[in-house]
């Protein structure tokens, strides 16, 4: 069987999490329209009786800011160093010579596909420029098309095997991530977040799951939201706490249907000044 390990790179926003989430079929990584959502390198695990590929969707290449920044880079660059193909992914509607650029800076050690995602939004004439484009680059082995958000992505597995050595599967056929569920859970909390608040707030948050017990029929879950400073507190909370009751709401109906289980989910708002400059809580919050 092909097994192999396959890393999703680009700019913030070019859908590499929406490709995750379409390629496993399931929803592991947050979505959102805002940039810089994702933190974490993650990894979804799909396996058939003739294949098991490993996917990382990683942090949108930025400039780092801050701490915080400089940990989501490390987690790119840990991508750049080991698998066996990069999918690099463009959005169409994006300036293309821009991520020429940031794709021949990456020095990749393994062979590329380019994907151009969006294909639905733009039009035949502007696709197939874009095919000619990315074809003549160095760094490019093929290029696909597809339309992430629309769940058109079923072309792209056939293209990725032929790139992937054969062997026996990493993991057990049933695992699709190698992350623990207190991840996830936090990860859906944060997006709701992201869903519902506006301005700065999202990028001043970071969730901590810090109980998680397992008793018949519930799953008690209290977590933490951390923010830099009183008047985002404030903004989270809402006027007589409406706000955070209703990112906790969201949260556990999502939850529960991540876990197939009944949640009793309770959130609290914690300020911890400069703590995306904090090497300490960078460390507490799973950076």
């Amino acid at each position: 069987m092909r097994v192999g390990f396959v890393n999703i790179l680009g700019f913030p926003n070019a859908g590499k999490s929406t490709l995750l989430n379409a390629l496993m079929g399931e929803k592991l990584a947050i979505v959102s329209s805002k940039v810089q959502t994702t933190r974490h390198r993650i990894k979804g695990i799909l396996s058939t009786a003739d294949y098991q590929i490993v996917f990382s969707d990683t942090p949108g290449i930025i400039e780092p800011q801050y701490k915080l920044h400089e940990r989501m880079m490390a987690a790119v660059r840990s991508a750049l160093e080991d698998g066996d193909l990069a999918i690099l992914l463009v959005d169409l509607k994006q300036d293309w010579q821009r991520s020429d650029q940031l794709f021949s800076s990456l020095a990749l050690k393994v062979p590329a596909i380019v994907v151009l995602n969006k294909k639905d939004l733009v039009s035949k004439e502007k696709l197939q420029e874009a095919i000619l484009y990315f074809s003549k680059k160095a760094y490019c082995k093929k290029v696909i098309a597809i339309a992430a958000k629309s769940q058109q992505v079923s072309n792209l597995l056939d293209e990725l095997l032929p790139f992937l050595p054969t062997g026996n599967p990493f993991y057990d056929t049933e695992q699709i991530s190698d992350l623990q569920t207190r991840f996830f859970v936090g990860e859906i909390i944060r997006g709701k977040i992201y869903d519902t608040m506006e301005e700065e707030i999202p990028y001043h948050t970071a969730v901590m799951v810090r109980e998680f017990k397992e008793k018949p029929g519930l799953i008690r879950i209290l977590a933490d939201i951390i923010v830099n400073r009183e008047t985002q507190k404030g903004i989270l909370l809402g006027q007589k706490g409406a706000t955070i009751k209703k990112i906790g709401s969201e949260a556990r109906k999502d939850i529960e249907v991540f876990l197939q289980e009944k949640v009793y989910l309770e959130l609290f708002v914690k300020v911890r000044p400069r703590w995306r400059d904090n090497e300490l809580f960078l460390n507490e919050y799973g950076y």
